[in-house]
């Protein structure tokens, strides 16, 4: 006898990583419903609980990112950052079916100089950063049968982002100036998808895993690297500091996750970012 196709449902369908997640997931042997914001209102819990129903595996990549109007936002924040990841953690544990909850580094206080274990601490400095940990514990506490994936420094084609702000200044600009006392890891929201596609086929431990490019590196030196994929001078990249470009909620000096959960559920963790952005970067420059 077959056995029936998994039911997935992606929440957030519309962003860049619920846009790269519906790709994959249309190379599988699966039933997809892709629920974008206008769908699906996350923070009404009987509609949570309705669009659920008859799913297996539920991908929770709704989220509010903006990260500076959380300062004077958090309410509204905290309503879909954690109020509605606590709706889906009830619904699917309702339900029957499983959780890949998609969440941030922005939980970590940043001050760091070794990568954050995935049982690390934790300690938001922003508003965007406490929403987001709350929504980690709602899960938790929720939804045993779920797998919590924080991620960083995302970029892709489907929607707004650091290297496509490059590519498209480049245009404008002779000389730019980019902050170099941040540090953290680039990573392409296509090579997350498949991280959490392949989560769930492999029947991964549940638990939290970090989904981040392998290696680091300051938005400075993300900047030069997009530029020489780029055929352009990375010499036109000049470093600054934090301190010049002040913005109304903290950004981690350091957010460097680390990948241990990776291996002990016997799977690779994402590649380099280097090699991940050079795969990358032909797409981004047609949509920048």
């Amino acid at each position: 006898m077959t056995a029936p196709m998994t039911r997935w449902l992606v929440v957030g369908a519309g962003g860049m990583l619920g846009q790269d997640l519906g790709s994959v997931l249309a190379t599988r042997d699966a039933e997809v419903t892709l629920a974008r914001r206008v769908d699906l209102d996350v923070t009404d819990a009987q509609a949570c609980h309705d669009v659920v129903r008859n799913h297996d595996v539920v991908v929770n990549a709704a989220a509010w990112t903006a990260v500076d109007d959380a300062e004077t936002h958090e309410a509204d924040a905290f309503a879909v950052n954690a109020v509605g990841a606590a709706n889906l953690a009830r619904a699917a544990a309702t339900h029957g079916g499983r959780l890949v909850h998609v969440s941030t580094d922005y939980v970590f206080a940043g001050d760091s100089v070794a990568p954050y274990a995935e049982d690390a601490p934790l300690a938001p400095r922003s508003a965007y950063g406490r929403t987001k940990a709350a929504g980690e514990w709602a899960v938790r506490a929720y939804c045993p049968g779920s797998w919590t994936v924080r991620t960083a420094w995302l970029y892709g084609a489907g929607g707004p982002n650091f290297v496509k702000t490059m590519l498209h200044l480049a245009t404008q600009r002779e000389t730019l100036s980019v902050v170099a006392d941040q540090t953290g890891q680039p990573t392409w929201s296509a090579d997350l998808a498949q991280a959490i596609v392949r989560l769930v086929e492999t029947a991964a431990p549940f638990g939290t895993y970090h989904g981040t490019s392998s290696g680091a590196a300051t938005w400075f030196e993300l900047a030069q690297q997009v530029f020489r994929e780029a055929g352009l001078d990375p010499s036109r990249i000049s470093p600054t500091t934090t301190e010049v470009f002040p913005r109304p909620a903290p950004r981690p000096a350091y957010s460097v996750l680390g990948h241990d959960s990776w291996g002990s559920a016997g799977l690779e963790p994402i590649r380099d970012w280097r090699e991940a952005l050079a795969e990358a970067l032909p797409a981004l420059r047609g949509s920048a």
